[in-house]
């Protein structure tokens, strides 16, 4: 059994956060396990409040899990603060050898509330993309970390070479935010370009997606898959799920992790 670990937030509302990430790994065939770094208020609509865990807790969290069981790929979501980012680095530092870690630098909640402290940003870039194999921002995010707008498929290619230069190996510089008929993601593994392109799906049903992407590229690395056909896979996952959402509570509803297995059972959600 191959196996993945969390380091990320739990969503009150089952849609992202580690309870997305656990249900891609199982969807995916991967045993999941989590490393909890805070605990959202949260439904469909917003993001009401988080507490953050201890980080000595977090810590002790990844520590004991890889003491016990062999790992075989990490995914690294909300982080809020820079003792945790500390803490998750001191953690990561001490396995040799690591397992590949996919960073999904989760700063912004679509509702606006900010899931990453303004101070935090440059301690995530600092300690976390080093160890990093993969980097997954969305363009706000990309925007975020390179303090510049990011308008078209050129700068796209341009932001995950930079971002790439900050420490990360390979960076997924994702598209969905830039608008057209279709969503175009950039793939860079430090020397090669990849293009991934998939037709927009019109839904508001996407809560939870770049934490569902990012633990699918997770769940694919865990089982040996190279970059490009990790991402690969993982998008063609992700697309499904958005395809199959749920149309849950009043706002974004959550994608469908278990789509694949429901049409092959015949199963109907409604």
């Amino acid at each position: 059994m191959r196996v993945a670990l969390t380091i990320a937030g739990s969503d009150s509302s089952g849609g992202a956060g580690i309870q997305a990430d656990l249900k891609t790994f199982q969807a995916l065939g991967v045993f999941g396990m989590s490393a909890v770094t805070a605990v959202t208020v949260q439904n469909t609509q917003k993001v009401y409040d988080i507490q953050e865990m201890r980080p000595q807790i977090v810590h002790d969290q990844i520590v004991c899990l890889f003491e016990d069981i062999a790992i075989h790929a990490v995914k690294i979501g909300m982080v809020a603060s820079i003792p945790l980012v500390e803490a998750i680095a001191r953690a990561l530092n001490a396995i040799d050898p690591l397992p590949p870690v996919i960073l999904d630098p989760v700063m912004i909640s679509k509702s606006g509330y900010a899931l990453l402290q303004p101070d935090a940003r440059a301690a995530l870039v600092r300690h976390l993309f080093p160890l990093a194999r993969v980097v997954t921002p969305n363009l706000p995010e990309a925007e975020a970390l390179l303090g510049k707008t990011i308008a078209d498929i050129d700068a796209m290619k341009t932001a995950a070479r930079e971002i790439s230069a900050l420490g990360a190996k390979m960076v997924v510089v994702k598209g969905g935010h830039l608008g057209g008929g279709s969503a175009t993601d950039v793939l860079f593994d430090g020397a090669d370009f990849r293009l991934l392109e998939n037709r927009r799906i019109d839904t508001v049903n996407t809560h939870g997606t770049g934490c569902t992407f990012s633990s699918a590229i997770a769940a694919y690395m865990a089982r040996g898959e190279s970059f490009f056909d990790a991402v690969a896979q993982a998008k063609t996952y992700i697309t499904g799920a958005i395809e199959n959402a749920f149309a849950l509570g009043k706002g974004c509803g959550p994608t469908h992790h278990f789509f694949d297995l429901y049409r092959r059972a015949r199963m109907d959600v409604g």
